[in-house]
């Protein structure tokens, strides 16, 4: 069946190994990839696409109402993956306004004008908004978060998330839009922006400089390789039940300070120094504000419904990713260099 598909935040990290995927393997979709091109946003993720012919990139602001309403027109877009968002915790601490006008008055925008532009004939329409684990807020030592967790946002950002992924449901229980929702755990792998704490601490090795540990480096994440997560993305909106909620996590909890060790030895070793040298770079710093100690999501749900797993253990996949930092140092740079 061919699609119309609108990808928000398609120019950023997640985004840009979705848009490709679905790109690549549904040459029948046409993939409408808007982006405002802020400072993750980033086109040479994309270089390999820009003459596809079932490929349309469009710059603009997923808050923009008469812009939505004109791609949803002009393209007849039957099908929505919502990927944009203001994402880093420690920005939304910072600038906590500019996380509610994109996550959430964003998120609303794109729903109305779907509701308006669908006006109720749902046949092969869909709303699939990408979400994060940080909703449930933070755990303890035990214990996994599951579709039934209940929301205890923290920080801005992650407040922000909660707020979009309510005004998702609603829209499903007022107006039978069809909707699925994904919350998934801290995605990694090539392409991200080096603020994050992966390719922050590729980065800094290289360039030596000082990598900076919040607290005492014993706040727990679980790792999702980018391309698991855009595979699940893809298994979602194919074969996920409308209305429902599905998690997806890499089952890889890691301390911070033991990645960030674990990174250390790769890029040491890939730079031929002697391992464990760059660990005297490691700086311990004070601990942010409403530092959640540990997120860890149970998958059994898209594991048993939908057939889905992540393909790479942690260990092949941060060697892939620090290989492809080191590959590409001239991205890395380019980047940095418009660092904003």
């Amino acid at each position: 069946m061919n699609h119309n598909v609108l990808i928000t935040g398609g120019a950023g990290f997640i985004g840009s190994h979705v848009v490709r995927l679905f790109v690549t393997n549904y040459p029948e979709y046409h993939i409408y990839n808007l982006d405002i091109l802020s400072y993750a946003g980033n086109l040479d993720n994309l270089t390999d696409l820009k003459n596809k012919e079932n490929y349309t990139f469009i710059k603009g602001d997923i808050c923009d109402n008469e812009l939505i309403k004109n791609i949803f027109k002009k393209y007849k877009i039957s099908r929505v993956i919502h990927l944009a968002a203001e994402s880093h915790v420690d920005r939304s601490i910072t600038d906590p306004f500019s996380f509610a006008q994109t996550n959430v008055m964003g998120t609303l925008n794109l729903l109305q004008v779907a509701k308006e532009s669908w006006q109720g004939n749902y046949i092969n329409k869909l709303f699939y908004h990408i979400s994060t684990d940080e909703v449930y807020g933070s755990l303890g030592k035990d214990g996994l978060f599951l579709e039934t967790s209940k929301y205890d946002p923290h920080s801005p950002y992650s407040a922000s998330k909660a707020s979009s992924d309510h005004f998702v449901r609603s829209y499903r229980d007022t107006y039978d839009l069809p909707i699925v929702i994904s919350n998934c755990s801290n995605n990694y792998g090539p392409n991200q922006f080096p603020e994050k704490l992966i390719p922050l601490v590729i980065y800094n090795i290289i360039n030596n400089k000082s990598i900076p540990v919040y607290g005492n480096g014993q706040n727990i994440r679980d790792w999702l390789y980018v391309e698991d997560h855009a595979s699940a993305i893809d298994t979602i909106f194919h074969n996920g039940e409308l209305g429902d909620t599905y998690n997806v996590g890499g089952s890889n909890e890691w301390k911070n300070i033991d990645l960030i060790k674990t990174i250390v030895k790769i890029v040491d070793r890939l730079l031929k120094k002697e391992v464990g040298t760059s660990e005297k770079l490691i700086t311990y710093v004070p601990d942010r504000p409403g530092h959640d100690f540990r997120y860890a999501i149970d998958s059994s749900k898209i594991n048993k419904e939908l057939k889905w797993k992540p393909s790479l253990q942690f260990e092949e996949g941060i060697e892939k990713t620090v290989t492809w930092y080191l590959d590409n140092k001239e991205w890395l740079e380019k980047i940095i260099s418009r660092k904003s």
